[in-house]
């Protein structure tokens, strides 16, 4: 079962998990296996029209999923996704 990892800001909204076990194969279904088990997390995730927010990286393994399929990368059982978000500053 694929490994999602939990960043620090959005952990509140995970009931203060670092690591859920998620289902799917691919990473959309994953996300939306995350988001069905912590629903506050979808409003942080996806914009009103259900695309994934442009600040969320979502990173399988070291490659980010927006250089593979995108939401349509598929999944094996060992795979481990991290959800890191952008940091803005100046």
């Amino acid at each position: 079962m694929p490994i999602l990892r939990i960043p620090t800001p959005l952990r509140p909204y995970a009931e203060g998990q670092t690591e859920v076990n998620v289902q799917g194969q691919t990473v959309g279904e994953a996300l939306g296996d995350l988001t069905a088990q912590f629903p506050e997390l979808k409003k942080h995730l996806f914009s009103d029209a259900g695309e994934l927010r442009a600040f969320v990286n979502l990173f399988l393994g070291e490659e980010d999923v927006r250089h593979l399929e995108g939401v349509d990368t598929p999944l094996s059982e060992d795979d481990k996704l991290r959800i890191i978000p952008s940091i803005a500053g100046g």
